[in-house]
């Protein structure tokens, strides 16, 4: 969609990742689902709606070598190459919008924290789940975190959809078994308080 596209574009060119509100200085939350799967360091990792977060950025000190990082913005994904400076060469960058994205390899783990909310339409949540489908391998994991039914309606100006448990379990059920969720309060900058559903699945 290009409207969404100007949007994040704008958004990106404005504020620096530390002024947006879902900057993390450690994304902690991520890091721990992902370090208890104990993936081999050779793992295809994808963060999807990445932009320029700092996950990469200690993925990358942990060992893994595997790593895409795939974003709408094409601002949001210059930034981050240009903090990571000649490391940024060890990364696939993925310019594309996730509701259309047509993966071309499969991969270990998927990670989406706070991008998939903001499909709000049927027929994007349906192209999103058959591509998350089509892209994880059997035995794979998903994390997946949105905003929850007590989180806001919006962010960054945009209306988003919530979700529970429940209702990230009915989406992937066909092809995924849930392993663990949580509810967790998350700060932003500003000391706002959001409430996200945090989930991981593995692929049957």
């Amino acid at each position: 969609m290009k409207e969404m596209k100007a949007h994040w574009e704008e958004v990106y060119a404005k504020k620096s990742y530390p002024e947006t509100s879902w900057y993390q200085e450690k994304p902690e939350i991520s890091l721990n689902f992902i370090d208890q799967l104990e993936l081999p360091y050779t793992s295809k990792i994808i963060d999807i709606g990445g932009g320029d977060s700092n996950l990469v950025d200690f993925l990358m000190k942990e060992g893994y070598r595997d790593i895409s990082v795939l974003d709408i913005s094409k601002e949001a994904l210059e930034k981050a190459e240009a903090r990571l400076g000649a490391e940024a060469e060890k990364i696939t960058w993925i310019n594309a919008d996730v509701s259309s994205f047509e993966a071309t390899q499969t991969y270990h783990l998927w990670h989406d924290r706070a991008a998939f909310h903001f499909l709000t339409e049927d027929q994007q949540i349906e192209n999103y789940v058959r591509t998350l489908e089509n892209s994880v391998i059997p035995g794979g994991f998903v994390i997946i975190a949105t905003f929850s039914k007590n989180g806001p309606t919006k962010c960054s100006g945009r209306t988003v959809k919530q979700y529970d448990k429940e209702d990230l379990e009915n989406l992937l059920e066909a092809k995924f078994n849930l392993v663990e969720s949580k509810n967790i309060d998350q700060t932003t900058p500003t000391g706002a308080i959001q409430n996200f559903t945090f989930c991981c699945f593995r692929k049957k």
